[in-house]
């Protein structure tokens, strides 16, 4: 049986106003949807999410305080979450991150009984969610919406595609994944109408395991709806020269994007690489090296992005995004890292090295070129030259009206409804005392670099942590009391403050 004939039976999801309750089920639904509940009047949205917005954690917290960091490993992750974030907050409803516990080890039954009785709908944005190396993860996930009763909304999922993978059939991965991923989309259609995917390579992987366009929409990446449907993309100037302001992304693993960034250090002065990634945040915190790294990328002290104090890190979107609108360019293998940048209304251009940022670029019409179809010689000056914004300018509101005709569909109000706006959000956002970039410790300062190094390696139980410091609004368990590894994480937030004003 394939999954076609549900959608015409979408769950009833809680909702703001009656001007989103869903078509009841019918006799003809062979299976009972869970979470068929009745509208009410004010709502509670669990997103997933691995910190909310309003949360202000300094970059020491936010990379020691889970051996994953807050954010997950990438804080690209953190410019879907907050967006999702965002367009969920119409007035009077409340929006919590369930700080990744879902898929966690953990989850008990009062944990579970909790979230059916203080929430209305389990609203889950995702990445390339699809894949073995976050299968235990899907599965964990999995178990918790397996015992969930109120909606559950699954928002851009996406199959991974790693090294190699554009040269690869979408459907071509192992069958312990295949069997882990419908285990997951049948809980969700459970509880939902229908599932959002971020691209047509999704939705071909998905038709091949019996999930049809009827289940399956096509939606992209929620990121670039944060701002609703007029987002446009205009160059601000005509060519790029060696004094512009540019910024670089990197992923550390695609070879070729290491001669490029020494390349790109020693033409542009005034270019900055904005890194996503566990590894250089802890270089730029402690001033630790990783174990083993390619000399020729930005992921060590030696290299003159490091040295010249051109990295800026940041652990929130908002102060990500307000960076970027100080730019003339963005380019690079982050996906998330140009979306940022086009949030930001800053042209951008991809640098495609694998399917899952080729279908987010397809589906957005975002500029990009295939890492295997560039020069030797890889140059902003050029890449921006060739970028045209038109057809993502030409396409966005109809991307837009079709991601909240599924947000509807899904019995989901946002904040782009009319009367439903809500702009103390972004004041109060506005507001907020958020940290700086992180940069690089000031070179006449490598005493205290030693010191926080030495500091770092007394605390081997960092990476052990199974639990955050802050505190999580929905815990498996109360937090503990603050232990030596809390005590000298915020001493290093102290020191930290200090040394960088």
């Amino acid at each position: 049986m394939t999954h076609d004939a549900r959608n015409d039976h979408p769950v009833r999801a809680r909702a703001l106003s009656k001007a989103h309750v869903a078509p009841t089920t019918t006799a003809r639904d062979s299976r009972q949807k869970v979470g068929t509940v009745s509208p009410t009047s004010g709502s509670r949205i669990l997103l997933r999410a691995g910190k909310s917005p309003f949360d202000v954690i300094d970059p020491v917290s936010s990379l020691e305080d889970y051996p994953s960091g807050v954010f997950g490993k990438n804080v690209g992750n953190l410019v879907f979450s907050d967006s999702m974030h965002r367009i969920l907050s119409t007035p009077g409803t409340e929006v919590l991150p369930n700080t990744f516990l879902g898929e966690r080890t953990g989850v008990t039954q009062p944990y579970l009984d909790r979230i059916n009785g203080e929430f209305d709908h389990f609203v889950i944005p995702l990445a390339n969610a699809f894949r073995v190396s976050f299968l235990q993860n899907l599965d964990l996930l999995t178990d918790t919406i397996l015992g969930l009763r109120i909606p559950v909304t699954v928002v851009g999922v996406g199959v991974s595609g790693g090294g190699g993978s554009l040269d690869k059939q979408v459907t071509d991965v192992p069958d312990e994944l295949k069997r882990g991923v419908k285990r997951f989309v049948d809980a969700v259609l459970d509880r939902s109408a229908t599932i959002g995917v971020r691209g047509e390579n999704t939705r071909v992987f998905l038709d091949s395991l019996g999930y049809g366009d009827s289940v399956v929409d096509v939606i992209g990446c929620p990121s670039l709806y944060r701002w609703g449907g007029d987002l446009r993309i205009e160059k601000k100037v005509e060519k790029l020269s060696q004094s512009s302001a540019i910024s670089m992304n990197i992923s550390p693993y695609v070879p070729r994007m290491g001669q490029a960034s020494l390349f790109h250090a020693k033409k542009y002065a005034n270019l900055i690489y904005i890194p996503q990634d566990l590894e250089t945040l802890r270089l730029l915190t402690w001033g630790t090296n990783p174990a083993t790294f390619n000399p020729k990328m930005p992921t060590n002290d030696a290299h003159p992005f490091y040295t010249d104090d051109r990295i800026r890190f940041f652990v929130d979107s908002r102060t990500w995004i307000d960076e970027l609108r100080e730019r003339e360019f963005s380019f690079g293998t982050r996906i998330h890292g140009n979306i940022a940048a086009l949030m930001a209304g800053t042209p951008a251009h991809v640098l495609v090295h694998d399917t899952r940022t080729q279908e987010l670029a397809d589906f957005h019409e975002i500029p990009y070129t295939l890492v295997s179809d560039l020069p030797e010689r890889i140059d902003a000056a050029r890449i921006y030259e060739a970028s045209d914004y038109s057809r993502f300018n030409a396409g966005h509101r109809a991307r837009f009206e079709n991601f909240t005709a599924f947000l509807a569909k899904n019995g989901i109000e946002h904040v782009f409804e009319e009367g439903r706006a809500n702009p103390e959000y972004d004041e109060a956002l506005a507001a907020l005392p958020l940290p700086g970039a992180v940069r690089r410790i000031p070179a006449e300062q490598q005493g205290v670099a030693d010191r926080l190094r030495w500091m770092h390696d007394q605390l081997p139980a960092n990476r052990d942590r199974e639990n955050y410091r802050f505190t999580a609004p929905v815990p498996h368990v109360r937090p503990s009391a603050p232990q030596r590894v809390g005590l000298v994480s915020r001493a290093a937030s102290r020191v930290m403050r200090g040394i960088r004003g």
